[in-house]
């Protein structure tokens, strides 16, 4: 018998083809909500792959299902990760609102500062308080956006006062609060609708980080972009890339390995980083367009500071033990800031 097996290996051997179906590759369906030519592709998932791909010897390979190209709303990414549709994907927690009740502390307004920063201590954070939220993902990386920035159609808002009853975009239900609690007018929408509200006017404004801003060309529907300044962040949101636990244990041991050394606090770092140049891309397109690019004086951010308290105060009151979470995540925050 073990000669008969062994001349059946070199057989396959000689014609080419692995003597063990644990050599062959395993493809990983990938699948994320914006176009291949966005930061998110090109500058995160495609080397998160590359790399995962090297470290394997191409045992695991990915393939990447951009721009919801497996069907589906934006809203409904994390659903197809759990149910098997994808095994892998990337979205934001504030697309699924009251699935992740304890983690969402860090979009709180004024709550994080620089985005590796805040990035690890988001890692840590869910490690020791919420892993129950992602009950049946494995947990690659959940890392902070950089700041949230108003992009305005036709009018410069300089006050309080001006952004009173407009209508913004908002990232998330806290967004949506934030929003309400400055005098505007939230509408919750996904980074994919938000280009045609904008053209049709249904929203006058959107709140995005920069680098969402060229592979959606809001550059070129709006005109006026307000930087809120300060070492606290006004607006950020969370993001996540998660794996089916399922697909996970299914893997050889020498290839959850693999997974394992790409994911974590130190990747979540990573891959925060890896926006921070196409941050900085978008805001200089911007400019050389001839948009007005301007920041909030610091006097005007106290007050917006002071007007987005109750939004705190509010979480607080919502979440079982919400003051203990939110002093320990503020913690998290501050050991890791420089």
């Amino acid at each position: 018998m073990r000669l008969q097996r062994a001349l059946i290996c070199t057989a396959l051997l000689g014609l080419g083809l692995p003597a063990s179906a644990q050599d062959e590759p395993i493809v990983l369906k990938l699948a994320h909500s914006l176009p291949p030519m966005s930061a998110a592709h090109t500058q995160f998932i495609v080397p998160w792959c590359d790399k995962i791909a090297a470290e394997s010897n191409k045992r695991l390979q990915c393939q990447i299902y951009p721009a919801m190209s497996l069907g589906g709303a934006p809203t409904q990414l994390l659903q197809q990760a759990r149910d098997g549709v994808s095994d892998i994907t990337w979205t934001l927690p504030g697309w699924t609102p009251g699935r992740f009740p304890v983690s969402e502390v860090f979009e709180l307004p004024f709550f994080t500062t620089e985005r590796e920063a805040s990035s690890r201590a988001l890692w840590d954070f869910i490690q020791d308080h919420a892993l129950n939220e992602f009950a049946g993902f494995k947990p690659i990386a959940t890392w902070v956006t950089g700041p949230y920035i108003f992009h305005f159609r036709d009018k410069q808002v300089n006050s309080l006062e001006d952004l009173k009853g407009m209508k913004v975009r908002a990232p998330s239900r806290l967004g949506n609060k934030l929003l309400t609690a400055l005098g505007a007018t939230p509408v919750g929408m996904a980074v994919p609708q938000m280009p045609e509200s904008l053209s049709k006017g249904v929203i006058q404004g959107a709140l995005v980080p920069w680098e969402v801003v060229p592979p959606t060309k809001t550059h070129e529907l709006t005109k006026f972009h307000a930087e809120p300044g300060g070492e606290r962040t006004m607006s950020a949101a969370t993001m996540i890339f998660v794996m089916n636990q399922k697909k996970y244990d299914s893997l050889p041991a020498e290839l959850k390995k693999v997974i394992d050394a790409n994911s974590g606090r130190e990747t979540s770092a990573w891959v925060a980083a890896r926006f921070a140049p196409s941050d900085a891309a978008a805001r200089e397109l911007t400019i050389a367009r001839g948009n007005t690019v301007y920041s909030l004086p610091p006097q005007e951010m106290q007050r917006w500071e002071a007007a987005s308290r109750v939004v705190t105060a509010e979480w607080v009151k919502e979440v079982p033990d919400g003051q203990r979470l939110h002093d320990a995540a503020a913690a998290l925050v501050q050991q890791y800031t420089k």
